[in-house]
């Protein structure tokens, strides 16, 4: 039997056989729900962090004693522990925390992961963000101020807006490694890309075929999206280059 014989034979064991390219199909698709879910949690929740913690680091000394100080080195010193906890232990040990103890009463494992996977981005992003807000000039928030804005203005119409275009490229680097990270979620028995390709290998004792397909469609996912990502700074980079040119 020829090398081209028995690949088309293992081919179709894996998946023509039983339609078994329907567990490759259904996984991706349960990947790329878990990956944009997650990274909107953790959009949301690393906003609110670097919000606080850059609040605190530019503020704080500034403030007089009472609940509003009180209340944001409170604030602070919550985003500090959810940083150390999260950034410091494993996120395969926190799917299995969230899915075995804090969130055993939901029934969807995919909800669990997706909740998991942005508790875990949100700590990421949140340094993104906060490293983008630190950057910006120190005169922003006094022109916000010359302007009649208080803190929180300048903060919504003034930084927050030019953060957000310094730090985009990061942000969508930052998806690509969630997409990558989620390939754990088999552990609680989800069935993403990477536990399909498992189910098949253990129907059929194929591992070669299989497995490779899963990694071939995680390799086209990251090109296609870091191609993405490349198309977008670029675009960021010219548009810097005309505004500076306006400005001139």
């Amino acid at each position: 039997m020829s090398f081209f014989d028995k690949f088309s034979d293992a081919f179709r064991l894996c998946f023509i056989d039983d339609d078994r390219w329907k567990f490759i199909l259904s996984g991706l698709g349960n990947t790329i729900i878990i990956t944009l879910s997650a990274l909107l949690i953790g959009i949301v929740i690393g906003i609110v962090v670097a919000i606080i913690r850059s609040t605190h680091d530019n503020i704080i000394d500034e403030m007089a004693p009472g609940p509003g100080r009180f209340f944001l080195k409170a604030g602070n010193f919550i985003c500090n522990l959810y940083l150390t906890v999260i950034r410091g232990t494993p996120v395969v040990v926190q799917l299995l925390i969230m899915y075995f103890i804090i969130l055993i009463f939901v029934r969807s494992g995919i909800v669990v992961a997706a909740i998991t996977f942005g508790i875990n981005s949100g700590a990421y992003v949140a340094e993104i963000v906060r490293g983008g807000i630190m950057s910006i000039d120190k005169g922003q928030f006094e022109a916000g101020r010359s302007l009649g804005f208080g803190y929180v203005s300048t903060m919504r119409y003034i930084i927050i807006p030019q953060t957000f275009k310094a730090v985009l490229p990061s942000l969508a680097n930052e998806f690509i490694a969630l997409l990558k990270e989620t390939s754990i979620a088999g552990y609680v028995g989800i069935v993403d890309l990477t536990k399909a390709g498992d189910i098949i290998r253990g129907r059929t004792f194929q591992a070669f075929m299989p497995l490779i397909a899963v990694a071939l469609v995680y390799l086209v996912l990251v090109i296609f999206f870091s191609r993405l990502v490349a198309r977008l700074e670029k675009r960021l980079r010219k548009g810097e280059k005309r505004s500076g040119g306006a400005a001139k």
